[in-house]
């Protein structure tokens, strides 16, 4: 993969097919400190430490339409070669935890690519999941959380174009907003 947002899509689909009901999503830039960090926590079917220990093989997979699962082996080479690294905690029935982080300057680090793009796919592609998102520029944040959207809307569904809409101008909005902020306190910091 190319973008690290296409890594985070793979592991939020992965939380999806083991039966999460909510899927929270950090990712935090933070050029003072030169990280990348990225959180993906759900509340799924979980596994068992053995499992949690092979997950990282590109030969062991829970699909059942191929042989490989490449997503998890793929994003760990990706942090480790960036000077980071991939940790996994879970428990059986109650979730798995992912994080991962980057050296954000590291000249192999891929970029973030698509973060809003995939965000509104996973909202809209599963509408039936509790989305939690929070993005961190330095000192910039931008919190959605998909439920309270979810309680005005009724029967107003995901999918519906207008709140297609609303969402994407949401979700952008937030995540340039919390650049610009951090951008505006750079400013200041310099004077």
């Amino acid at each position: 993969m190319k973008e690290i947002s296409l890594h985070i899509l793979d592991i939020a689909e992965n939380s999806v097919n083991a039966g999460a009901t909510k899927i929270e999503i950090f990712v935090a830039e933070n050029i003072k400190k030169d990280e990348l960090v990225i959180h993906i926590k759900d509340n799924g079917c979980g596994m068992d430490a053995e499992k949690v220990k092979r997950v990282t093989d590109p030969f062991v997979t829970s699909r059942t339409t191929r042989k490989v699962g490449l997503g998890i082996p793929f994003f760990k080479a990706a942090a480790e070669a960036c000077d980071g690294f991939l940790e996994i905690t879970s428990r059986l029935g109650e979730g798995t935890k992912i994080c991962v982080k980057f050296s954000h300057s590291h000249i192999d680090r891929m970029p973030l690519g698509d973060i809003k793009g995939t965000l509104l796919n996973l909202i809209i592609g599963n509408p039936g999941i509790r989305w939690i998102f929070r993005y961190e520029y330095n000192e910039g944040i931008f919190e959605f959380d998909s439920q309270p959207i979810k309680e005005i809307l009724v029967d107003l569904p995901f999918s519906d174009p207008q709140v297609i809409n609303f969402l994407r101008r949401s979700i952008s909005d937030g995540i340039d907003q919390a650049r610009v902020e951090n951008s505006s306190l750079s400013l200041q910091e310099r004077k």
